[in-house]
C-alpha cells in the first residue's frame, strides 16, 4: 500500500485538481480505489492534500489611490458626485501635479485649475482651498460627464477646452495641441490608477 506505481502518482498529479484531499484504498482483489470520501472500515492513504486557502490580497488599486495626496478629499468629492476617485486624481495630476497653489497664465487656480468663472458657477469661494477646489472641480467634471453621456474622453476634453469646443465640432476631441496632449495624459493616469491596460476601453 505504501508503494504506488509511478504512473498512478503522475496520473493523480495531472488529472486530479487539488480541490480536496484525495485518498487511495486497495480492495481485497488488489484493485486501487481513488476517492475524496473516506468510508468506515476501509484503510486509506492520503496522496493529495487540499491546499490551505491563502488570504486573497486586496487589489493594489484602492491602496494606490489611498496613498495619493489629498486622498480623503478626493474620495469625498468622488462619492458626492458619483465619479471614480481615479478620474479625479488623474485630472489633478495632469492639471496641477498636486500643487494646491498652482496658477496658470490664463487665471486657472488650485489643484483642479478652476477658472474664476467656473469656480463661481460651482459655488467655490476660495479656489486655492484644496477641499473646495476638489469639490468644485468634481461638480464641474460630473456636469461634463452627464453632458457627454459618460464618455470620459469627451468630458476630459471639455474640461480642458470647454464644452462648446467639443459640441461645436460634433462631439469630438478638439484639434487643439494642448487638448490633444491633455486627454491622453489624463486617460493614461486614469487607467494606471484603475489597474487597467494602457489601451483598455473606457
Amino acid at each position: 500500500m505504501r508503494v504506488l506505481t509511478t504512473g498512478l502518482l503522475v496520473w493523480l498529479a495531472t488529472t486530479c485538481a487539488a480541490q480536496a484531499d484525495i485518498y487511495v484504498s486497495r480492495s481485497a482483489d488488489g484493485a486501487y480505489e481513488i476517492t475524496n470520501v473516506r468510508r468506515p472500515g476501509r484503510h486509506y492513504e492520503k496522496v493529495i492534500s487540499e491546499p490551505t486557502v491563502a488570504a486573497v490580497a486586496p487589489s493594489s488599486e484602492p491602496q494606490m489611490i489611498a496613498q495619493m495626496p489629498y486622498a480623503k478629499m478626493v474620495a469625498a468629492a468622488a462619492t458626492a458626485n458619483d465619479l471614480p476617485p481615479a478620474l479625479l486624481h488623474a485630472v489633478i495630476q495632469t492639471e496641477s501635479h498636486y500643487n494646491a497653489d498652482a496658477r496658470s497664465a490664463k487665471g486657472a487656480m488650485g489643484l483642479m485649475q478652476l477658472m474664476p468663472g467656473t469656480a463661481r458657477e460651482m459655488g467655490v469661494i476660495d479656489a486655492l482651498d484644496p477641499a473646495a477646489n476638489i469639490q468644485g472641480g468634481a461638480r464641474y467634471l460630473k456636469r461634463l460627464m452627464v453632458l457627454f453621456n459618460n464618455n470620459i474622453s469627451l468630458a476630459v476634453a471639455a474640461y480642458n477646452a470647454g464644452p462648446d469646443a467639443v459640441l461645436s465640432r460634433g462631439r469630438i476631441i478638439p484639434p487643439f495641441a494642448e487638448t490633444q496632449r491633455y486627454v491622453p495624459s489624463v486617460l493614461r493616469q486614469y487607467r494606471r490608477l484603475q489597474g487597467l491596460a494602457v489601451d483598455a476601453p473606457l
